[in-house]
């Protein structure tokens, strides 16, 4: 049958806009209705039983829970807002969704006042004397870029728009409207010509050649000490069950990226957590030793792999297998010997298969030797009775009070490295950190993104009270959405980060009382000063059905350069030294 057009009827273009969404099965619009946009906000109301438009209190949070979205989903999370704030206050999760390959769409204006584009202008972003350009400052920040002034277009425009936020390596794609675009009506004669949007959606990524699969199979056989290294992009291809069925298969230890942290449980026996800067010292060890890395969707950044340290990553001596959806991160940071292109789910079944009923690698005996000699979440400060709490002490009554498949968010700073390095997963894919761009004030909005996706997990944003600050009007949405997250603050009233980096001077807070300020915003508050009271506290929270904030009291004592690894000296001790005065 050919392909028909999709309309009969002239329809108004922001409910064309709306009917696109929705055709694209995208479930969640986030934003602020605000200038020639708040037509397509009008469009929307007539699709809440399919699109949950949710309304923050500020651009920053949409833009965080849209790129969340989007990495939970595989299905682009929107943006929706004017032209200026978009981009300014959205920036955090934009950049964020762009680092770390997230689909989205920015759905935006010009905020245009035509025909009058060339006199003095308020706000618009067109381009013209006095005007700022939203085209090009867009245009440094996402993947693709659609203006459109005609109604039509627009239709178009944000078909496209979701196929290119999808296509290859996934990202954020703009589409700037003019009034015009979003005032008129679009009927079965306009141009250019409207076909359904399933048309634009990108089949599912395809398998990897099977001549290049052969060879990356041939070399695994001859290795003795494999390893993979595991990165984000098995989470944005949804691939956790065909990674573990791989390990399992083939008996290969596994590790993974910061970003990539939690896609296979870290209490797995094949499992060694993250490894690089602050990894840990048995992921590490294990990459070192290795003959043959098997990397899955990670782009191997500097921090990955301990600014290029060829005491862990060499390809030497050791033969690298990479995986990836893009054929311009192949071979990015380090030469592969084997490339295969390709979704990472579909690529991991194929190499399993190629390699047929061999004998397994003896992973879990490695990993286990690894564990013994240098530890796997059991330090002793897991058990410390100190007040205010050790890091590790807080964590651990994480490990003892949340469900198993609880999803865990992280904001920045030094309580990430804390939950980086020390929290161990216990379920894939339950645990979300920023750690393409690494903005603060990520944590809240990314729990309640997590908690719009899955109502029945039980979801934790971990924030320090810097991060809290930035993005705390999150649990106004919370409440207005009943969406019953859990906010763990490590509260040392410090940019911890910054202070163990160069003193106290403009890195200390205020002694604030979060709890207070949470139970004004109609949400459950409490404060912890000591170890006995945390365990009780997170079981109240979880079960109140309510937006909780446990605000703990915690030391200063543990810095992120004691979660360093002994790698870092060892790249630092190669630079050269300036002459000394």
């Amino acid at each position: 049958m050919s392909i028909q057009r999709s309309l009969k009827n002239s329809r108004p273009s922001p409910e064309l806009i709306a009917a696109v969404l929705e055709e694209a099965g995208i479930g969640a619009v986030f934003g602020i209705s605000g200038g020639h946009t708040g037509r397509i906000f009008g469009a929307l109301e007539q699709r809440q039983q399919s699109i949950r438009t949710v309304l923050v209190r500020e651009e920053s949070l949409a833009a965080v829970m849209a790129e969340v979205y989007g990495r939970l989903t595989r299905k682009p999370g929107v943006v929706l807002g004017q032209g200026p704030w978009v981009l300014g206050n959205g920036l955090v999760g934009t950049i964020e969704a762009r680092l770390s390959s997230s689909p989205m769409l920015l759905l935006t204006d010009f905020s245009d006042t035509p025909p009058f584009g060339l006199h003095a202008p308020y706000q618009s972003g067109t381009g013209e004397y006095g005007n700022w350009d939203a085209r090009q400052a867009f245009g440094g920040l996402v993947k693709q870029v659609f203006a459109v002034h005609e109604p039509a277009s627009a239709v178009h425009a944000t078909q496209l728009a979701v196929k290119h936020a999808l296509s290859g390596q996934p990202g954020p794609v703009a589409v700037i409207f003019g009034l015009q675009a979003l005032t008129g009506e679009v009927g079965p004669q306009s141009e250019p010509r409207l076909y359904p949007t399933h048309h634009y959606l990108p089949p599912p990524a395809a398998a990897a050649d099977p001549r290049t699969v052969a060879q990356a199979a041939a070399a695994l056989r001859a290795a003795r000490r494999p390893v993979i290294v595991a990165g984000n992009g098995v989470r944005l291809a949804a691939a956790y069950e065909a990674l573990q069925r791989f390990a399992e298969r083939s008996g290969v230890p596994v590790v993974t990226t910061p970003s990539g942290k939690g896609v296979l449980a870290e209490t797995h026996d094949l499992a060694l957590g993250v490894f690089g800067t602050f990894g840990t010292d048995g992921a590490n060890a294990c990459v070192a030793e290795a003959d043959l890395v098997l990397v899955v969707g990670s782009k191997l950044t500097a921090s990955d792999t301990v600014r290029e340290n060829p005491l862990l990553l060499d390809p030497e001596r050791q033969v690298f297998v990479q995986i990836d959806v893009e054929t311009r991160n192949a071979s990015w940071t380090f030469p592969a010997e084997h490339v295969l292109l390709g979704d990472a789910g579909a690529v991991l079944d194929q190499l399993g298969e190629a390699l047929g009923g061999m004998p397994a690698f003896a992973g879990q005996q490695r990993v286990a030797g690894h564990r013994a000699r240098h530890g796997h979440f059991n330090a002793p400060a897991y058990q410390s009775d100190a007040a205010p709490l050790m890091p590790q002490r807080i964590i651990a009554e994480m490990h003892a009070h949340l469900p198993e498949d609880a999803i865990v968010t992280c904001d920045a700073g030094e309580n990430r490295i804390f939950m980086t390095h020390c929290y161990q997963t216990r379920s894939a894919g339950a645990f979300l950190q920023a750690a393409g761009a690494g903005p603060m004030g990520y944590g809240i909005p990314a729990a309640l993104a997590a908690k719009l996706v899955h109502p029945e997990r039980a979801v934790v944003a971990v924030v320090g009270d810097g991060g809290f600050a930035m993005t705390m009007n999150g649990l106004m949405t919370a409440v207005e959405q009943s969406l019953p997250i859990v906010v763990i603050i490590f509260n040392n009233q410090a940019l911890g980060w910054s202070l163990h980096s160069r003193g106290p001077f403009a890195t200390t807070l205020g002694d604030f009382d979060h709890a207070a300020i949470a139970r004004g915003m109609g949400c459950e508050g409490v404060r912890v000063h000591e170890p006995s009271q945390l365990g009780p506290a997170l079981q109240a929270a979880l079960a109140s059905g309510r937006p909780t904030v446990i605000d703990v009291m915690t030391s200063l004592e543990l810095r992120f350069d004691q979660l360093t690894s002994p790698l870092s000296a060892v790249v630092e001790s190669r630079e050269p030294q300036g002459d000394a005065q």
